[in-house]
């Protein structure tokens, strides 16, 4: 059992130095100004380790594995106060984190811009929001007595889900966000005209 304990403890410290690598050449050179080789060596590992690592390659190395981001986003559904909807909890809860918040340390404020300014960066992020789109769609039939096959619940976790890919690179991410937030909780207003030139 201790074998275990160290074997994961030197993944984990291992893991933590290539990111940190990533990081701080991506930073210091742009993100295509940086190859896999390079890291690997900033982190004193080889290739094989790196990969063995990060599978994925080059855009994973400052992310975490995702597994996190459908369960903090299930529990705010879940453990919300009373008389509040599930979409104020997940606008609440998302809008405290990555692009929508500056209240972050320096370390996460420098990968935040990061990864909004670096295309390949945003479109692996927006790979990990979308694969939570099982766990917070059973987490909203739960709490709205639907099943989460249900094409209205899926389509509201995939709506909510893009929220970040979508919002967080304009110029005021949270005014984005609760822009898209509004529109989900509302419905999408008819103008006068539309309800004029309507036939019948």
């Amino acid at each position: 059992m201790p074998t275990t304990g160290r074997r994961e403890r030197k993944k984990a410290q291992t893991r933590r130095a290539l990111s940190e690598a990533a990081l701080r050449l991506f930073c210091e050179h742009g993100y295509d100004g940086v190859t896999v080789a390079q890291i690997a060596d900033e982190a004193d590992v080889s290739i094989a380790t790196l990969f063995a690592h990060v599978p994925d390659g080059k855009e994973a190395l400052i992310f975490d594995d995702g597994a996190e981001r459908p369960v903090w986003l299930a529990a705010a559904v879940r453990d919300r106060p009373p008389g509040q909807s599930v979409l104020q909890s997940l606008r609440r809860c998302m809008a405290a984190r990555g692009p929508f918040t500056n209240d972050l340390p320096p370390e996460l404020r420098r990968k935040r811009d990061l990864i909004v300014s670096t295309p390949a960066l945003r479109e692996y992020s927006r790979k990990l929001w979308i694969a939570g789109e099982g766990t917070l769609a059973e987490a909203i039939a739960t709490e709205s007595g639907r099943a989460p096959s249900d094409m209205t619940v899926r389509a509201l976790a995939r709506y909510v889900l893009e929220i970040p890919g979508l919002a967080g690179t304009e110029p005021d991410p949270l005014a984005a966000l609760n822009a898209v937030f509004d529109l989900l909780e509302s419905g999408w207003p008819e103008s006068p005209e539309e309800v004029t030139d309507r036939p019948g």
